[in-house]
């Protein structure tokens, strides 16, 4: 399998690891509450330094999504949002000097309907450096990994609390990109603190494994991207902004981008 070691996601990772930081990961509902706003948004993160963002494509039947970010794809759906607007609100960004790390969390149902060859190509094309595919078994990655990897893809998997030791090791091994560690089991929502446990879980898996690991699932405030950033190579935080991103809806656009964005810059904080 290929090493992506030019892939944008593995060189910023690589790049924060020699100057010893760590990474927050936004993550925001492509099309929520409109295509060019989530256009706007990346801009904005981006301008207050963040590196590497997460584009939730709007999928009908999540896998783990809360209902915070169930609601956006909703919404998203409602308004027509497809895989093909998606590729081009990212084509815009990148033509308009976009330089994040972007990785799509996708349905496998998603990937599987557009054929995954295509869809990979076609994310490869707008400019997405990685896809998380939540829905992915490990015995099905083997077959997806080398196709996104031949496309210049990460494939990204998930850890959950549940999984058996011997079982993350060998997740780990076929993980690109980063390893997406989830912090508690059931679904994403914001909480006030983070087991214990997962950070020690975090710790030893970096014992075991090269590639970076970030933690999501329950990150909601500065502080707790600091706590998780003390085990973990980044921190991912998507209720959250969602929660911020439906209350600000009902304003202009720029007021949203700037409230939204100020928050992120909050989250920042602890890695910058």
């Amino acid at each position: 399998m290929s090493d992506l070691k030019d892939n944008r996601l593995v060189r910023t990772f690589a790049e924060l690891r020699g100057a010893g930081r760590k990474a927050l990961l936004p993550f925001v509902t492509a099309g929520y509450p409109d295509l060019a706003t989530t256009g706007e948004l990346l801009k904005d993160f981006e301008s207050r330094g963040t590196r590497i963002c997460e584009i939730g494509v709007p999928f009908s039947d999540p896998i783990a999504d809360g209902p915070t970010i169930q609601a956006s794809y909703t919404d998203a759906l409602a308004a027509g949002v497809s895989s093909d607007g998606v590729f081009d609100m990212v084509k815009s960004y990148r033509a308009g000097g976009g330089r994040m790390a972007l990785a799509a969390m996708v349905s496998y149902s998603i990937v599987y309907h557009h054929d995954a060859e295509e869809y990979l190509a076609g994310a490869a094309e707008a400019g997405f450096d990685a896809v998380i595919v939540p829905d992915l078994p490990l015995g099905e990655a083997g077959a997806v990994a080398p196709l996104a990897a031949s496309h210049g893809l990460c494939n990204v998997m998930l850890i959950a609390p549940t999984t058996p030791p011997r079982r993350r090791l060998e997740i780990a091994e076929n993980s690109r990109g980063f390893i997406y560690y989830i912090s508690v089991a059931g679904i994403t929502s914001e909480r006030d603190r983070l087991p214990d446990a997962a950070i020690a879980a975090v710790a030893d898996l970096r014992k075991h494994t090269g590639t970076p690991v970030c933690v999501g699932f329950g990150i909601s405030s500065p502080d707790m991207v600091a706590m998780v950033c003390e085990a973990a190579d980044g921190a991912i935080v998507g209720s959250a902004i969602i929660h911020r991103i439906t209350d600000a809806k009902d304003l202009a656009r720029d007021q949203l981008v700037r409230k939204v964005g100020r928050f992120v810059g909050e989250l920042l904080a602890p890695v910058l």
